[in-house]
């Protein structure tokens, strides 16, 4: 995968050059990050350039509180978490509980966010920091495609070195203040461990048998699915 330098938005990269069954992820197909509401306008100017469309896994209140800079790209909004977010803080819920509780509860909206990327298109999908909820529709999208399993973990990982550590102390003196019994609160708004999703994955085979299995019993068919596989994966062969 390859960081972009998108100015006022921050842990975007593009998942592009990952090994995959039979060939490598596009470059330029799939790009991931955190919000777009402080993207300057040269940032702007550099994503209309880069992408097609954009995926906005927050809720309506969380876009409202920080609208996307970028106006002109074609948007889809497909809010991930059934209820808000202060809600895993306040349950002090650990990010492996978060994360199959997504798998669980959002599973068809998790497919609709994968049928987007699977149009072909240049996409960006994101969150509020692109970590959590992004983490998990790209490692799933990823995987459904074959993509080498290690580096679909590396890439979430890397989220975690990627957000401005003055995100990050102000976020963790508020949790502290908010929730000072919380074990997991500050690893939920900061952390990426790579045995969290070595572990989502592994559970998502043990029930589904693989990704492509999950999004399947959520809504997926085959032909999405092979769809899926062409856009994100370069095989070598012409496009036709």
């Amino acid at each position: 995968m390859t960081t972009v330098r998108i100015e006022g938005v921050f842990n975007v990269r593009d998942v592009g050059g990952i090994p995959a069954e039979g060939g490598r992820i596009r470059e330029g197909r799939l790009l991931r990050s955190g919000n777009l509401v402080a993207a300057t306008a040269e940032g702007v100017a550099e994503l209309e350039q880069r992408v097609s469309h954009i995926v906005d896994l927050r809720d309506g209140q969380e876009v409202a509180g920080a609208p996307s800079a970028t106006k002109d790209i074609a948007t889809t909004h497909l809010p991930l978490f059934l209820g808000s977010v202060a809600s895993f803080f306040e349950d002090d819920m650990s990010l492996e509980e978060m994360y199959l509780q997504l798998l669980d509860e959002s599973g068809e909206r998790l497919a609709d966010a994968i049928r987007v990327i699977a149009r072909g298109e240049p996409t960006l999908v994101h969150c509020t920091v692109g970590k959590d909820r992004t983490g998990v529709t790209i490692a799933l999208a990823l995987a459904a495609v074959g993509a080498d399993r290690e580096a679909i973990i590396s890439d979430y990982a890397l989220t975690a070195s990627m957000l401005p550590k003055e995100r990050n102390r102000r976020i963790v003196a508020f949790l502290e203040m908010q929730h000072p019994e919380a074990k997991h609160a500050v690893a939920l708004a900061t952390s990426s461990p790579a045995d969290v999703m070595r572990r989502l994955l592994d559970e998502v085979d043990a029930r589904w048998g693989s990704a492509a299995g999950y999004l399947t019993a959520h809504g997926m068919t085959d032909a999405e699915l092979d769809s899926l596989r062409r856009a994100l994966v370069d095989d070598g062969v012409a496009d036709r």
